[in-house]
């Protein structure tokens, strides 16, 4: 009797572990989660990668970075469930420039909550949360927020094209292509 009431109470004890490690960080994990990444200035720095938009620029991990068309010269416009969604790119130090981005062209600007955000050419620099690993745009041409968002090229400008490679749908887009995908 006593071993079946340790059993029962030994494998109460493990559901419960399980689910409380399942239930942690439910809605600040993905927020948490994404800031690393965005986060992160270590590495290369800014460089260009050939997708079917073309040369593109990418962060350190080689996750796409977009710009917000809603944006006023180096001023972000997105705060809160914007930057939720769209993680912009700081760095405690200016980042370096690889693969033909000019360093003359990338700064630090002070974002409302004390952040520094990576700027190309005068745009703040954003990741998208919808794209989980290097090589997918799933952000390009999104309307969201007030404004479109876009990939640029290593020149600064933004690139208004759809991938070729992108599904009709682009509104439920949650395939693992993602609008297609690039190499260096």
């Amino acid at each position: 009797m006593t071993r079946k009431h340790l059993a029962t109470l030994a494998s109460v004890g493990v559901i419960a572990l399980i689910i409380a490690g399942c239930g942690s960080g439910d809605g600040s994990s993905n927020s948490s989660s994404a800031t690393p990444a965005a986060s992160s200035s270590a590495g290369t720095g800014l460089s260009a990668a050939s997708t079917s938009l073309g040369k593109i620029v990418v962060g350190p991990s080689g996750r796409t970075l977009y710009l917000f068309a809603k944006d006023s010269g180096m001023k972000s416009n997105c705060a809160g469930a914007c930057a939720s969604n769209w993680p912009p790119y700081t760095a405690s130090s200016k980042p370096s420039a690889a693969s033909g981005i000019s360093a003359g062209s990338i700064s630090l600007v002070k974002r409302a909550d004390g952040a520094k955000q990576v700027t190309l050419d005068g745009h703040p620099l954003y990741y998208f949360s919808g794209d989980q690993s290097a090589g997918q745009m799933n952000g390009q041409g999104v309307d969201a927020f007030g404004a479109k968002w876009w990939v640029l090229a290593p020149s600064g400008t933004q690139v208004t094209a759809a991938p070729k490679s992108s599904s009709s749908g682009s509104s439920s887009g949650s395939s693992s292509s993602g609008g297609g995908g690039y190499s260096y």
